[in-house]
């Protein structure tokens, strides 16, 4: 079974300490053989952080370093690059700190709960009118490290295509900033795909969104956000006149319904949660029990997909362990204890400047974990094709703008272009099939059986496409008995024990993830990385293949440690009130909370920044609550050059996102090409990629199989525009 894991024949050499040590474990899941020279602690984090690795003792020989593929080290490591990339072109070097080199923040000292303050994401969790709430576990730790493996296998990809290496300067900030819970990016719907800067200073509202209901054995959540959802929720509850309104299509109205919420919970109060999640089901109301962790961990879900495994460790005795976080052709890419040997693809001689150059994407990911794996190839050179329908449009095209289109889904498509196809129909179908002929990669993430409804399960596809590199992404995974769950990010938090977790310390109804979007962005980037694994393979095998990512795998995983003999043992942190409005300093220390009290007194009397400033200066680590309007003026994000600012032709307001994933030696300008509008490309794409002739396309438009942007919609945006612009156009002086 591991001779068939596609990293097979890859070396990697780690060296790094510390909480970003899972960066090669997702390596080393998929078959690379990692030789790690850092000394094992036996913790349960350093357990779930390194199994599967080569542990050594002492530093690696040269000739090690010579043979590697890939090198993860500190900046701090005496390494020479040039030296090595002279035997050994196609080199990547990856440099990990804490806040990158060369800025005037690299020398700060981290912790989870910094990297949540200064990220934006701690400004948002939490309930309004209160202190701002530390998420549990390492959130922001871990997918950074999910960040780090995909930036490097990227990089090695690259490498592998052309020849030549890299090195790179990757900083745990950056990592968190963007794949924990960007503010600058695509949000989930909670936010109506406003951008986050523009909300509420304070904490979101308690209970207004994704809702939490008491039942007899415990309590429910759920995540009516598409109108056929309520549509599901009003004939389930029988019904109730009151409700029969046409207005109560709209998330707004149904949240601000008081007279609603009462009577949700009259009827959820008396069934108990897998009546409710078996009921809601079958009328297709998105809805989740809340679990413990434990709970999940045990779950006939787990179990059967063997989504947790036991390991040996250095004392002889055995750990509980996440089995990997990803299948590959069905197979779990789970820790199996040594790497794989064999050869790796021999590296070619392509004139590309970005990895995927050349590639093409066929894009039917939705919502935020679509969005961001396919954004991972458009950034990086492939002509990604979004395929939309204009009978179920993306949920992330649900926009304060009446045509499908915000800054907040600007951001997250941006570099793409849009097909619209109706898939119902058979000439459809045929159409989407010709273009998998042409394809590299097909991106999804479906309800698991949705593509094979249509005739377009992975052995079609396969079959008509071998060297297709497939990838899809659930909430729980495409097999098991949760499998056909309706799963959204506050359900997969729900079930999995994260909810449980997110509240304040003695008060049990203060449930504070409503608006984080966890793991979406993270499994979109851990879906991309399946996808590179299998192009990797590719290169070697010439064959495609399939990669499968369980959301709630990935937060398993994420908080295995957790499971493991001892627990955890953790730095304690705190939020301390800082001098001004709502104004906020993390502190973490070794010690113990008492610690904490002297801290508390000085920073009440200072602004956070400065205050946080003193007290890294005395080694301890510290930061300012950023909130995400403050992020691209922040100066560690200025001297980083994070953020980019687009003009996008249907939008008044400018697009703000991310500019690199990391900071590259050899570093070229990203692709800015704007979000489409649905279905905007439609004409050129089945031209360009398919050759078909004017008549056959017009005909494929009149029946409406091929779905271009309507006039009418352009006509709405000439006229939104010209609304705003008058607005905005200053008074004539009199």
């Amino acid at each position: 079974m591991s001779a068939d894991r596609p990293l097979s024949g890859l070396r990697v050499v780690d060296l790094v300490e510390g909480p970003l040590a899972p960066i090669t474990r997702y390596l080393a899941e998929l078959g690379a053989r990692v030789d790690r020279f850092v000394a094992a602690t036996g913790d349960a984090a350093d357990v779930a952080a390194n199994v599967g690795k080569i542990v050594h003792s002492g530093a690696p020989d040269e000739s090690l370093l010579r043979r590697a593929h890939i090198i993860v080290s500190p900046p701090s490591a005496a390494i020479d690059h040039d030296a090595l990339m002279a035997g050994n072109p196609a080199l990547v070097l990856m440099h990990v700190s804490n806040f990158g080199t060369g800025n005037s923040f690299s020398e700060w000292k981290a912790s989870d709960a910094v990297l949540h303050a200064l990220s934006g994401s701690l400004s948002r969790s939490g309930l309004r009118g209160r202190p701002p709430l530390l998420p549990p576990g390492e959130l922001a730790w871990q997918c950074a490290a999910a960040q780090g493996a995909y930036v490097v296998l990227a990089a090695w990809y690259k490498a592998l295509r052309s020849g030549r290496g890299d090195r790179i300067d990757f900083s745990a900030l950056d990592g968190a900033m963007q794949a924990l819970d960007p503010g600058y990016g695509v949000n989930g719907s909670a936010t109506m795909g406003r951008p986050v800067h523009l909300l509420s200073r304070d904490r979101p509202a308690r209970g207004t969104q994704y809702p939490i209901f008491p039942c007899i054995d415990g309590q429910v959540r759920i995540c009516i956000l598409a109108p056929r959802q309520w549509q599901g929720m009003f004939r389930w509850m029988g019904e109730p006149e009151p409700f029969a309104g046409p207005e109560f299509m709209k998330i707004s109205t149904r949240q601000q319904s008081a007279e609603l919420q009462a009577t949700l919970a009259d009827f959820f109060r008396l069934r108990t949660r897998a009546e409710l999640e078996a009921e809601g089901q079958a009328h297709g109301v998105p809805i989740a029990g809340l679990l413990s962790f434990a709970e999940f961990a045990a779950s006939e879900q787990v179990a059967e997909r063997q989504a947790m495994t036991d390991v040996a460790l250095p004392d002889g005795t055995r750990a509980l362990v996440a089995n990997g976080v990803l299948t590959i052709d069905g197979i779990r890419m789970g820790p199996f204890g040594e790497g794989v040997e064999g050869e790796a693809p021999t590296p070619g001689n392509a004139e590309i400047a970005r990895p995927f150059e050349g590639l093409k994407v066929l894009d039917l990911g939705v919502i935020v974990v679509g969005a961001e794996a396919g954004r991972m190839f458009a950034d990086g050179g492939a002509d990604v094709v979004k395929i939309e329908s204009a009978a179920f449009p993306d949920g992330s095209r649900q926009s304060y703008l009446p045509y499908g289109l915000s800054v907040s889904f600007a951001a997250g498509h941006r570099n793409k272009r849009s097909l619209g196809l109706d898939l119902r129909q058979a000439e459809g179908r045929a159409l989407f099939l010709d273009l998998v002929r042409e394809a590299d990669v097909l991106l999804s993430n479906f309800k698991p059986g949705t593509l094979d409804a249509l005739g377009l399960d992975a052995a079609t596809l396969a079959a008509i496409n071998p060297r297709l590199v497939m990838t899809d992404s659930s909430a729980f995974g495409p097999t098991g008995p949760w499998a056909r769950r309706l799963g959204y990010g506050p359900l997969v938090r729900a079930v999995t024990g994260l909810t449980h977790m997110w509240r304040y310390p003695g008060d049990p109804e203060s449930f504070s993830d409503a608006v984080t979007v966890y793991p979406d962005h993270v499994a979109g980037r851990i879906s991309a990385l399946g996808a590179l694994a299998l192009l990797i393979r590719r290169e070697r095998t010439g064959r495609g293949g399939s990669a499968s990512v369980s959301q709630a795998e990935v937060m398993l995983a994420q908080f295995a440690a957790y499971l493991a003999p001892g627990g955890r043992s953790e730095p304690v942190s705190a939020v301390l009130p800082a001098a001004g409005d709502d104004a906020w300093c993390v502190v973490t220390v070794d010690g113990d909370e008492s610690d904490l009290a002297d801290i508390a007194m000085a920073v009440a009397d200072q602004d956070a920044m400065a205050a946080a400033k003193g007290l890294q200066a005395k080694g301890i680590a510290a930061a300012p609550m950023l909130r995400v309007a403050d992020l691209s003026g922040f100066p560690y994000y200025r001297e980083r050059d994070s953020f980019r600012i687009d003009a996008h032709p249907y939008l008044a307001e400018p697009v703000i996102s991310e500019r690199h994933t990391a900071r590259f030696l050899s570093e070229s300008s990203s692709p800015s090409s704007p979000a489409p509008l649905a279905g905007e490309q439609s004409i050129d794409i089945v031209r360009e990629w398919l050759g078909r002739s004017e008549a056959e396309i017009g005909r494929l438009v009149e029946t409406h199989i091929l779905q271009p942007t309507e006039n009418e919609v352009f006509e709405t945006i000439r006229k939104h525009l010209d609304d705003r612009n008058e607005h905005a156009r200053p008074a004539a002086a009199s």
